[in-house]
C-alpha cells in the first residue's frame, strides 16, 4: 500500500534542494519510499507497478534530478568510487594548454584525484554542454578555461549556485566570482615590448585576440603602456585581431605596401609570431636585422623554428598545478567555497634569436 507523501517535509526538501544537487535519497524521504524503490522506477524495473513508477518518475522531472552516472557505474563494480575533478580545454592541439593538462594532472595525482578531460572547440555550445555533464557525472569539481565565443556565464553560475567548486585558469570569467588562475599577462606583454623598444625598435605592430578575453585586454594593455611609457605613440593601424599562424601568414603582407612598415610584431602566441616571421622571410626580409618578432607562450614551436624564437614563457606546469591546489582545497574544506583564490604565475622573457 502506498505511503501518503509528507506535504510539509517535501515543501522543506524542495527549499532545501533549490541550490544543491537532488539526490535519489531526497526523492525516497520525500515519497516515504525506499531508496531501492526509486532506483526501479527509474531503471524502468518491472518489479513496481506502473502507476508507482510513473509517479516517481514525474516527481524526479519536476526537481530536475540527474542520475549520478559515475556513481551508479562505480556500484556495480567493486572498485572504490574515485575522486574524479572535471577538467574543461579549449583545443588539446596548443602546448599551452598540453602543459597546464600535465600540471593539474600530477598535482590531482599528489592528493588521490584522477581527471577528466574534455575539450570545448572553442565553442560557447558545448562548453555548456561539458559542464552540464560533468553535473550530471557528479564530478567533485571542475577546473576550465572559457572557449574564445563565451559570453554569457550562466552556465558557470548555476555551478556554483549548485554547490560545484569552479576553477578558471588562463582565461578567466570576470562575470562570475570564483576561483582562478592566470598568469601575468600585463607585465610580460610590458617587458616583451620594453625589449624591443630597447634594441631599436620604433615602430612596433601588435597581433591579439578577440578582446572579450582578459588575457587579450591584459596583453595589449601592456603592449599600449610599454610605447607609451617609451615616448613613442600608439598606431591603430598596425595592430590586428589575429591569434594563429594561417592568418598572420593572410594579412602580414597587408601592413608592407605603404611606406611606413613595422621593424618588430609582438603577437599574443608563438603560433602567431612563427606564422610572421615565415611570411616576412619570403618577403625577403631579414629577421631581426630588418624585422624583430615577439611570442607569448614558449612552446616547443619556438626552437624548432629558424631563427629561434624570442617569446614570454608563461609556465602552464605551474598554472595547472595551482588550479588544481586550489580546486582540492574547496572540495577538501581547507579553502572556503565562498572565498575565491586569485593566483598569479609570474611569466618570463626568453631573449633568442628573433629579437636584436
Amino acid at each position: 500500500m502506498c505511503k501518503a507523501v509528507n506535504m510539509k517535509s517535501l515543501h522543506y526538501l524542495c527549499i532545501v534542494k533549490e541550490n544543491d544537487m537532488m539526490t535519489m535519497k531526497d526523492i525516497a524521504e520525500a515519497l516515504g519510499i525506499s531508496v531501492a524503490t526509486v532506483s526501479r522506477a527509474l531503471s524502468d524495473s518491472p518489479r513496481i507497478s506502473d502507476e508507482r513508477r510513473r509517479q516517481i518518475q514525474a516527481y524526479a522531472r519536476e526537481h530536475n534530478f540527474t542520475p549520478n552516472v559515475l556513481a551508479e557505474s562505480l556500484r556495480h563494480s567493486r572498485v572504490k568510487p574515485m575522486k574524479i575533478i572535471g577538467v574543461i580545454v579549449p583545443e588539446l592541439v596548443h602546448y599551452y594548454f598540453s602543459t597546464i593538462l600535465k600540471g593539474i594532472e600530477e598535482e590531482a595525482e599528489q592528493h588521490g584525484y584522477r581527471i577528466m578531460v574534455a575539450q570545448s572547440g572553442e565553442k560557447y555550445e558545448r562548453e555548456v554542454r561539458l559542464c552540464q555533464s560533468f553535473y550530471e557525472t557528479k564530478v567533485c569539481g571542475i577546473i576550465v578555461s572559457q572557449a574564445k565565443d563565451t559570453q554569457h556565464y550562466d552556465h558557470f553560475q548555476r555551478l556554483i549556485d549548485a554547490g560545484v567548486p569552479l576553477v578558471f585558469y588562463d582565461r578567466i570569467c570576470t562575470g562570475v566570482n570564483a576561483s582562478r588562475v592566470v598568469v601575468d599577462d600585463y607585465m610580460g606583454a610590458y617587458n616583451a615590448v620594453t625589449h624591443l623598444i630597447e634594441t631599436g625598435c620604433r615602430r612596433i605592430a601588435f597581433y591579439g585576440s578577440q578582446m572579450n578575453l582578459e588575457i587579450s585586454k591584459n596583453r595589449f594593455n601592456g603592449y599600449k603602456d610599454a610605447l607609451l611609457k617609451h615616448g613613442l605613440p600608439f598606431d591603430e593601424s598596425i595592430t590586428r585581431q589575429c591569434d594563429n599562424r594561417q592568418d598572420a601568414e593572410l594579412i602580414t603582407p597587408d601592413l608592407f605596401d605603404g611606406d611606413r612598415y613595422p621593424d618588430a610584431f609582438f603577437a599574443v602566441n608563438d603560433d602567431t609570431a612563427i606564422g610572421i616571421l615565415y611570411t616576412v622571410k619570403r618577403m625577403g626580409l631579414r629577421v631581426p636585422e630588418d624585422i624583430s618578432i615577439c611570442g607569448f607562450t614558449n612552446g616547443e614551436r619556438a626552437i624548432a623554428c629558424d631563427p629561434m624564437l624570442t617569446t614570454v614563457e608563461q609556465r602552464g606546469i605551474r598554472v595547472g598545478e595551482e588550479a588544481a591546489n586550489i580546486l582540492i582545497g574547496h572540495v577538501e574544506g581547507r579553502l572556503p567555497k565562498d572565498h575565491p583564490e586569485k593566483r598569479v604565475v609570474r611569466t618570463r622573457l626568453i631573449i633568442r634569436g628573433t629579437t636584436r
